[in-house]
């Protein structure tokens, strides 16, 4: 029954994800074909009765056969492009466009069975102007799909800010007329390449602060009335001592804080040092260093042993390193030689090997899976379908945080004009007996 399930949910993200770029790859190639269809029938099926067109149905047929190869081409750089993300409903604006080009070449159909197919028209001429006023529509339809899909969204209308809700990391981002689904993946575009990576590691306090906060707590007297006045001492003076030890937890706080960031200064340099001085055996060999002499030897090593051989004096510091910054999660050693085997083929030097380790890198930087297992939820109020406007929020969730994104519209700017005349930067200096000048 599970493997029925996973097997059903393989062929609805398929059916999902590959449904409409086949729907459309399909009645485009019924529009395209439609025109050679209406030029190849009269020729199979009355071809004796037909009138000689001669020179003019030449031109047309070399119109033809170039728009259809524009709107080919075009057609094929518009829609057939492999989707990068699996929509939650249909693109509006693309499925109004497939309907139009059905009931344009529906009609044409209809009105070339009704006009041409049936009296078995002889006038060959009219049929290849038919044909051809086909394709002039197709492109104007073309241009119309470029405008709504291409064009439209690309001057900015709204300003989007997406915060994590885990720590607070936020971005801001220009947008134009999208609706929200589509504003969804725009977002998630950018998401994997501008903001740092999620660590949970550092959302946590030190675990200090937290054991001593925990013995900050109120003591109750639950005692008979005829308690003694001592004990009623003990009890305020322990409630002053907590509530003392609560007010000077940012100190302690700032203490951690400032440990924290000497500790990791210290590992930095440890690290850099035993980079530079690693990278140092380090030498690419040269054409005039072929011959070496036999008193000094070299050992001739491809970029894989060396970053082996390298990687030993730097594990310990670069170990210790990654466990003071909590980025151990995310490099594990055979990525760092790997990491290192890239910097020795292109001769890096040793700080573009850390690089990778001084500073978090962006969240594609880390990402070990592959496109379909970033699985996202988009929550909104709204339908997925509408446009963005004034004071709309939506986020896009997953397991361990979310986006969330909030939507205003830029501001309208009335520039007016003012004319400065030339004379009224000219100055005059007053001279004074008084004065050194």
């Amino acid at each position: 029954v599970m493997i029925l399930f996973i097997f059903s949910l393989i062929k609805i993200d398929f059916c999902r994800r590959y449904a409409g770029p086949v729907l459309s790859g399909v009645l485009g190639l019924f529009a395209l074909l439609t025109p050679l269809a209406f030029l190849l029938l009269p020729q199979l099926l009355w071809r004796d009765s037909l009138e000689p067109c001669g020179t003019p149905c030449e031109g047309l047929y070399v119109s033809l056969a170039f728009k259809l190869l524009v709107l080919l081409i075009s057609s094929w750089a518009l829609f057939l492009r492999p989707p990068r993300a699996s929509l939650p409903r249909f693109f509006v604006f693309r499925c109004l466009l497939m309907a139009l080009v059905f009931l344009f070449v529906a009609s044409y159909w209809l009105f070339y069975g009704v006009r041409v197919l049936e009296p078995r028209e002889r006038d060959y001429r009219g049929i290849v102007g038919y044909a051809v006023s086909l394709v002039d529509a197709l492109l104007f339809i073309q241009y119309l799909a470029l405008v709504l899909l291409e064009v439209r969204h690309l001057r900015p209308a709204f300003c989007l800010k997406v915060v994590r809700t885990t720590d607070g990391a936020s971005r801001f981002y220009s947008v134009g007329h999208l609706s929200i689904q589509r504003a969804a993946v725009w977002v998630l575009d950018h998401y994997y390449t501008d903001f740092p990576v999620y660590n949970p590691a550092l959302l946590n306090l030190p675990k200090s602060i937290l054991s001593k906060k925990k013995s900050g707590f109120k003591v109750y007297s639950l005692g008979e009335d005829n308690s003694t006045n001592n004990s009623t001492g003990q009890s305020r003076a322990m409630i002053a001592a907590a509530a003392h030890r609560r007010d000077n937890s940012h100190n302690e706080y700032y203490y951690e804080e400032a440990e924290m960031d000497r500790r990791v200064r210290k590992r930095k340099a440890r690290l850099v040092v035993a980079v530079e001085e690693a990278f140092t055996h380090i030498k690419r060999l040269q054409d005039d260093e072929a011959a070496t002499s036999p008193k000094h030897p070299r050992e001739v090593m491809d970029p894989r042993e060396a970053a082996q051989a390298i990687f030993a004096p730097m594990a310990r510091a670069m170990q210790k390193y990654l466990r003071t910054t909590r980025q151990q999660p995310y490099h594990s050693m055979e990525s760092i030689i790997t990491h290192l085997q890239f910097c020795i083929t292109h001769n890096m030097t040793p700080k573009a090997f850390l690089e990778r380790y001084l500073a978090p890198g962006p969240t594609m930087q880390y990402q070990r899976e592959n496109g379909r297992g970033r699985q996202w939820t988009l929550v909104s109020e709204e339908p997925v379908t509408s446009a963005l406007r004034q004071g709309l929020v939506f986020s896009l969730r997953r397991l361990d945080f979310a986006l969330v994104v909030t939507v205003t519209p830029l501001p309208f700017f009335n520039l007016g004009e003012e004319f400065i005349d030339p004379k009224s930067h000219k100055f005059v200096m007053r001279l004074q007996s008084e004065t050194s000048v």
